[in-house]
This record gives structure tokens, sequence and C-alpha cells, in this order.
């Protein structure tokens, strides 16, 4: 199945040029690509799940590009406002000035205030607007989004964080709460579970005893964020799915603040997930330190995974927005691997301050 305005878009002559390789921004693995000529796109994804998923289908895809000269761009906007347009931005400095870049993005990600602003500094085509969403065309002007640059945030002393990373202009509250209830002393080798930009990772390596931490990221950005906020030698990074990820040695502890959204709607199966997963990843007689909201159903899971289960009060006393774990040694069955979602859209994760 055509892509819904993608299909309508390039039936116009003039839409792309006919020769010249195409930069495609924020594809996803569901995302149908079919109308664009396979051998001279360059995708860009930096979500592991997706990323892997379009290579399996034979793109050339890469978490990042510092290519210029392209003749075209595609650009599938992403919910956040700073991210989007950092995009555009960079599509202008790498598509040869005059080159078509195409704009597709939903209304509830915000298209129609993205086009809005866009109007306003450089002519645009007249949107075509379809399933819930518009695409238009600009032409590549050099200078013309100036401003618009992706430009780096300090969410907390020493950390630096970009716009679309999840919490990327402040510490999560679930997160500095799980640090509040960590122990003075850790085991020798910790991981991070969906560490982002390596704050609580930063925490993990100030207590007693901890000689490795494993920060395990899916997105790129973040993971790139944190190995310039990490710079402790006992780090270690991995850019992986969190849910499938495996290790060579098994850790005695795992830290994790999951992720509960995929796209716009609560998903408790994201964070049952995250819970196998470090049931898998942990020593038999290893501990999960987690924090979830507190109306995501987890107890059960996390009882069915590890033989004792506490809830811990933070030291600011109970919060009503969020429930901190300790679960201790993994039931032998729990440490399986976990399945992979029948649809890598499923793992797509959109990570909300909560």
């Amino acid at each position: 199945m055509s892509h819904p305005r993608l299909s309508l878009a390039l039936e116009a002559p003039e839409a792309l040029p006919s020769e010249g390789r195409i930069v495609v921004y924020r594809p996803t693995a569901e995302t149908d690509l079919s109308d664009l000529p396979k051998d001279r796109l360059q995708l860009v994804q930096g979500f592991c799940p997706d990323h892997v998923a379009l290579a399996a289908r034979g793109h050339a895809v890469a978490p990042a590009t510092e290519e210029r000269g392209f003749a075209a761009a595609v650009i599938f906007v992403p919910r956040a406002k700073a991210e989007a347009r950092a995009l555009l931005a960079e599509a202008c400095a790498r598509v040869v000035p005059g080159g078509p870049i195409w704009v597709d993005g939903l209304k509830t990600d915000g298209i129609d205030s993205l086009l809005k602003d866009l109007r306003a500094l450089v002519p645009i085509s007249e949107p075509i607007a379809k399933a819930h969403g518009k695409i238009f065309r600009f032409a590549a002007t050099p200078g013309a989004l100036a401003g618009w640059e992706a430009r780096p945030l300090q969410p907390a002393p020493g950390f630096t964080t970009l716009p679309g990373v999840f919490s990327a202009d402040g510490i999560d509250r679930g997160s500095a709460l799980l640090a509040a209830c960590l122990p003075e002393t850790l085991p020798a080798r910790v991981v991070d579970l969906g560490a982002g930009w390596g704050w609580l990772a930063a925490q993990v390596l100030t207590r007693k005893g901890v000689e490795q931490i494993d920060l395990i990221e899916a997105d790129h950005a973040a993971l790139d964020c944190a190995t310039r906020n990490v710079t402790d030698p006992r780090a270690r990074f991995h850019w992986a799915d969190a849910t499938q990820v495996k290790l060579e040695t098994r850790p005695m502890a795992v830290v994790m603040n999951p992720p509960f959204h995929t796209s716009r709607a609560a998903d408790p199966g994201l964070g049952v997930a995250f819970i196998r997963a470090a049931a898998g990843l942990l020593s038999l007689s290893g501990t999960l330190w987690m924090v979830a909201n507190r109306h995501l159903p987890y107890e059960a899971v996390l009882r069915e995974c590890f033989h004792e289960v506490t809830e811990i009060t933070p030291p600011s006393g109970r919060d009503g927005a969020f429930r901190i774990f300790r679960a201790e040694r993994p039931v032998a069955h729990a440490t399986k691997p976990a399945k992979p979602a029948p649809d890598p859209a499923a793992r797509r994760v959109v990570r909300r301050r909560r």
C-alpha cells in the first residue's frame, strides 16, 4: 500500500530530480517507501528497532549523516517541534540549493504549526492534505532557516542534550526518585536499561563498589549525548533495543526508568518487555531497581519474574505519581530472552516527561 500523501505528491513531474541521491529523514519500520527510487536513497533513522528493520529491507540507512550535495530530501516530521525544525534546517544544508525538500506529517504531530512557521520564511508548495496529515515542498535555500538548527540544551550542570531526546530540558523526576533510593554500595557490574542521556548512570557511578556500567539505549542521539555526559572509563555504551539486547556477562544489578508510550498511547506492554529483559540479563542472584508510573500494572509481572519484590519509599516520602521497586533474584524461566514484538512499530517509543 502506497504512502497516502507521498504517493500523491510524487505524481507531479517536477516532484523529484531524475538523478542524484535523496536523503530521507525519520522513516519508520512501517513507512512505505515504494514510491521512491530505492537505489538512490540514504535513510536517516536513529531509533535502533526501526533502523534494523529498514536495513533488513535492503535500504542504505544510517543513524545520522554528514553527507552534502543531495539532490532532494524527504522528511517525516517527529512530534518534538524543536527536533522537526532542526531536521528541516539540516536538510537545507545537505541538499543542493534549489533542490526540493518534501515535508510530511500528521496533524497530531504538529504539521500545521510547522507549516505556518515555515511559510513565514520560504515559499512553499500548496499542501496536500490526506489521511489526517499534510505534505508540502519547499526549495533548499542556504541560510533560510538560520536559528532552526539543533542547539544543545543543558538540563543539569555538566550534562548536554539535544532536541527530541527524552526529557531533554531537565532531569526526569522518576529518575531522580530512583537515584535517591539507590543504596550507597552497588554491585561491581551494573546495567542501565534505557539509559537516555546518561544522568541516572552518572548517579550509579557515584556509588561504592561499581566497577562497570553498561548503558543500553535505542535512541542514537540520546546515546551520543550519554557518551559526552558520562566520561568515566567504567562506562560502556550500547546502541541497542533494550528489550532484545544480550550481554556476554550477566550483571548483578539493573537500574531502569522504562518508557511506557508507543506513539501517543500508553502501552504497559513496553514496560513489561523491559522487566522481562532485565530478568533475562541479570544473574540469578541479581537485583533490579526500577521506577514506574504508579498507575501502571507492573507489580504482578515483577512478582512473576522475581522471587522477592519490594516497594521502596523515597527519602522525600511516598510519591503520588511514581513507585520505586527493588526486585531480587530472577525466576529461572524469566531469564529466557524476550520474544521479538510482531510489529517493529510496537517498539517505536515516544518517551515523554511524565
